[in-house]
C-alpha cells in the first residue's frame, strides 16, 4: 500500500512537470496579433490573410494571430490603446499612430503608389481644379484615403473652396455625377475603369492627385529589435517563391518592401488632421 502511494505521487509528480514544461514552453513561443485595417468583413479578411500570416509564421518560427475590428473607428481605438503587436494600416493610420503610440514601419508595398482622381460630366463646363471653387464634390466616406482624403487635403492647399458630400461608396459618387446631382466626385482610377460603360461614357477626369506612399505593416515598440528583422526578412521574402507570390496575389500585392517612417513624410505633408470633415468614418 505504501508502495502504492510512492508510485502515484511520482506519477502526479511526472504530470505537473509536464504540464509547467507545456505552458513554459507555450509562454517561450512570441505569440504577435496582427490587426488588419477593416476595408472589408472579417470573415472575408480572415481568409485572405489567414494563409499569408501562418506562412510568415512557419518561416519565422514566430505565432502571428490575425485580428480586425467591426469598423474603422474600432481599429483606430485598439490602434490609440496599443492592441496590436503588429497592424496592417492606411498612410493616415500610420503617421497618426508612429507619432502616438510608436508605431514602427516594417513593410510597404513594393513599387505601389496610392493617387485619387476628380470625375467630372463629361460634357460639363469644368476643366480646371479652380472651376470648382464654391461647387459641391461627392466622395465615398471621409475617411477613404486615395477617393476623399488626398482630394480634400490636395483641394485644402489650393485654397479652393467646396462643399463635400459623402455618398457612401466610389459606385454612388459616379453615378451621381453622371446624372448631374453633384458638379465633381472623388474616385480612384481602378474603380473608374471597372465602371460599366453607360455610366463611364458620361464621365470623364478632370484631375488626378500626386502619387503618396501607401499602406504600412507597421509593429507597436514592444516588439523586438530582433522579431521586426526577422519579420522584414520574410515579409520580403514572400515575393521570391511562387508559393508566397501566390498568397501575395491573394491579397492583391505584388511584392513587400522593407520600409522606414521618412517614407510617409510625404503623407503628413497633407495635413489630414487640418481637414474640417471628420476622418474617422472610412477606411
Amino acid at each position: 500500500m505504501h508502495g502504492s502511494k510512492i508510485v502515484m505521487a511520482s506519477l502526479l509528480l511526472c504530470f505537473a512537470q509536464t504540464c509547467i514544461a507545456e505552458v513554459e514552453s507555450r509562454r517561450s513561443a512570441d505569440i504577435l496579433v496582427f490587426g488588419v485595417v477593416p476595408q472589408q468583413a472579417a470573415s472575408t479578411l480572415a481568409k485572405a490573410w489567414g494563409p499569408l500570416l501562418a506562412a510568415v509564421s512557419q518561416n519565422a518560427k514566430l505565432d502571428l494571430r490575425f485580428a480586425t475590428a467591426p469598423d474603422i473607428p474600432t481599429f483606430e481605438s485598439r490602434l490609440a490603446r496599443g492592441e496590436y503587436d503588429i497592424a496592417y494600416m492606411n498612410p493616415y493610420h500610420y503617421a497618426q499612430f508612429h507619432q502616438s503610440q510608436g508605431y514602427q514601419a516594417l513593410v510597404k508595398e513594393k513599387d505601389k503608389k496610392l493617387k485619387g482622381i476628380i470625375v467630372v460630366a463629361k460634357d460639363g463646363p469644368y476643366h480646371t481644379l479652380d472651376a470648382l471653387a464654391g461647387k459641391t464634390i461627392a466622395f465615398p466616406a471621409p475617411g477613404a484615403f486615395a477617393a476623399s482624403m488626398i482630394p480634400r487635403a490636395n483641394l485644402k492647399q489650393r485654397n479652393i473652396d467646396f462643399t463635400a458630400k459623402f455618398v457612401g461608396s466610389h459606385d454612388s459618387v459616379y453615378l451621381a455625377v453622371s446624372q448631374g446631382l453633384f458638379e465633381a466626385g472623388g474616385g480612384v482610377g481602378r474603380t473608374f475603369n471597372n465602371l460599366p460603360v453607360e455610366i463611364k461614357s458620361k464621365l470623364r477626369i478632370l484631375w488626378t492627385t500626386p502619387k503618396y506612399t501607401p499602406h504600412a505593416i507597421a509593429v507597436h515598440p514592444r516588439v523586438s529589435a530582433s522579431t521586426r528583422k526577422i519579420l522584414t526578412a520574410e515579409l520580403e521574402a514572400l515575393s521570391a517563391s511562387p508559393q508566397g507570390l501566390a498568397l501575395l496575389d491573394t491579397l492583391g500585392f505584388s511584392a513587400f518592401k522593407a520600409a522606414q517612417n521618412s517614407d510617409w513624410d510625404d503623407v503628413r505633408a497633407l495635413k489630414l488632421g487640418e481637414l474640417s470633415i471628420p476622418l474617422k468614418e472610412g477606411n
